[in-house]
Order: C-alpha cells, then sequence, then structure tokens
C-alpha cells in the first residue's frame, strides 16, 4: 500500500498547494489525493503553480493518487449536466496524472430506492464509466452512507450492476464498519474491485454524526469523536495488515484538528507498520 493525504483536511486552512506537496515529501507520503474544489482552483486559476509543484512531486517520487468530487447521479440528476461534468473530472484527473476519480453513489440510502431510481443510478454510472474509459481514467464508487454504496451487499450488488472495467471501489472502513461489516471482511469481499482506500477512525459509534457532511463541513462545528486510527473504535491492526501488500493508495482522511500535527505522526506511524521506514515506494503510474 501507498499512503496520501488528503488536501480536503486542510479545507479550512490558509495554505498552499506548494506547502502541501513539501509537506507530504518531508513526511514520506507518497501521494496526494486532491480534493475536487482543491483541484479545479489548481487546474483553472493556478495553473502555472500547479505545474510547477507537479514537477516537484515528481522528482520526489510523489503522484495525484485520485481526484475527490461529487457528480449527481439520483433521480432528479440532469443527466448531460452530470455526463459534462465526468467528462471534465477525466480530464482533470489526466492534467493531473490521476488515473482514478472518486465520486458517491447517489444522495440515498439503498433502502430507500425504488427499483426504478436504482436502475436509474445504475445507467448512468454505467455511462460516465464509459465516458472515463476512454480518457484512460477509472470511476471510483467510494462505500458511504446514504448512498447506493451504503452496504456490503448494495456495493457489490451495484458492482454487478454496472458490470464495467472502469469501475472501482473506494473502500472506505469505516463507513462499511458503520454499516454493520467487519473491515476484514469488506476487503476481502471487494478486494477485486478495490482502488483506493480511506482510513479514519472514531472513538465511539455514537460520535459518527460527526462525519455527516453538514457538520464535516462547517469550519465551526465540533470535532469531538474523530481520533488517529490507532485510537478509535476500529481495530486498524488486522486492516492495515490486510492491505499492505496490495499496490493501491490508502488516504489519510482526517477531518479534525490540527491536520499537519496528526498527519505527521500517522504518517510515521504507518511507515514502521508497514515496514517502509527510509524508503518511498514507487508510485504505480
Amino acid at each position: 500500500m501507498k499512503l496520501s493525504l488528503c488536501t480536503i483536511s486542510f479545507r479550512h486552512q490558509l495554505i498552499s498547494f506548494g506547502d502541501i506537496v513539501r509537506f507530504a515529501g518531508q513526511h514520506r507520503f507518497d501521494g496526494i489525493e486532491l480534493w475536487g474544489a482543491h483541484a479545479l482552483h489548481l487546474y483553472e486559476r493556478e495553473r502555472e503553480e500547479a505545474l510547477a509543484q507537479l514537477g516537484v512531486m515528481r522528482s520526489n517520487s510523489l503522484a495525484v493518487s485520485m481526484i475527490s468530487d461529487y457528480i449527481d447521479i439520483g433521480g432528479s440528476a440532469d443527466r448531460q449536466a452530470s455526463l459534462e461534468k465526468g467528462g471534465r473530472l477525466a480530464d482533470m484527473a489526466r492534467w493531473f496524472g490521476a488515473r482514478r476519480i472518486r465520486i458517491f453513489a447517489g444522495t440515498k440510502a439503498s433502502n430507500e430506492m425504488t427499483d426504478e431510481e436504482r436502475a436509474d443510478c445504475v445507467r448512468l454510472i454505467r455511462d460516465l464509466c464509459e465516458g472515463c474509459a476512454g480518457k484512460g481514467v477509472e470511476l471510483l464508487v467510494e462505500t458511504h452512507p446514504g448512498t447506493l454504496a451504503d452496504t456490503l451487499a448494495s456495493t457489490v450488488r451495484l458492482i454487478h450492476e454496472v458490470e464495467h472495467e472502469s469501475l472501482g471501489i473506494n473502500l472506505d472502513f469505516l463507513h462499511l464498519w458503520e454499516s454493520g461489516t467487519d473491515p476484514v471482511k469488506a476487503f476481502r469481499e471487494l478486494e477485486p474491485w478495490a482502488r483506493h482506500f480511506h482510513l479514519k477512525n472514531i472513538s465511539s459509534a455514537d460520535k459518527l454524526d460527526v462525519f455527516l457532511p453538514h457538520h464535516v463541513y462547517a469550519a465551526g462545528a465540533s470535532r469531538d469523536g474523530i481520533v488517529p486510527l490507532g485510537e478509535g473504535a476500529i481495530d486498524y491492526a488486522p486492516v492495515l495488515q490486510q492491505i499492505a501488500d496490495t499496490e493501491w493508495f490508502g488516504s489519510l482522511e482526517w477531518f479534525g484538528h490540527d491536520p499537519c500535527g496528526v498527519l505527521a505522526a500517522e504518517s510515521a506511524r504507518l511507515q514502521r507498520i508497514r515496514g517502509e521506514a527510509g524508503r518511498h515506494t514507487e508510485p504505480v503510474r
């Protein structure tokens, strides 16, 4: 496994892309996962600076591991607008040298969707995959509550319904644990399609509301319950053992306070665990 940080961790701080690149290199990360809003700003408003920093990344064996964004695929989605956004994201991913973009599979829980609504979402995801395939990019659906990938069973069903080689899974272990699935079991069943991992933890299940979108994106909201990987309710030791030999990126998705301090400590800890202190693993090109 290669380790990346997420620029979304710095969503409430005034910090430049160059500072993030330097931080990632100093703390032995292998890549940077770009939040869609940040990627778009760099692509449209700071292209010259972004190109310079991408050069710095390459010289330090750092890669853009993924662009994480959102595409409306719900029943009321403007299909053409969604497909056009998918195409723009794929173009942007290629410009950054990334091979993957991440989306959510709708905004409604799988058990609340009618068969017709589910079929509409599946068709749109398949068409998005087709568009991404033409640009050499994979479309990853994240396991996440309130979507068609909110449980292990619904995620596996979705994969078989879409049935496209460019579809992959961004496996967020906490969110499948939230649904009642053992994280190791989730990995074993989704391993053929897992192309990226999100790593985060929570102090206890009764604190999970801290990750609700309207809460986690609010600058002044409480971060109570968000803890480092080794301090939470999920035992990450067997998870890390399972994914250690994979070729995919695992992103430390930190939403709490002091991202620089926590990410530096987490990286050092994971370097020791994966036995790779002192050297980089070459990123997949």
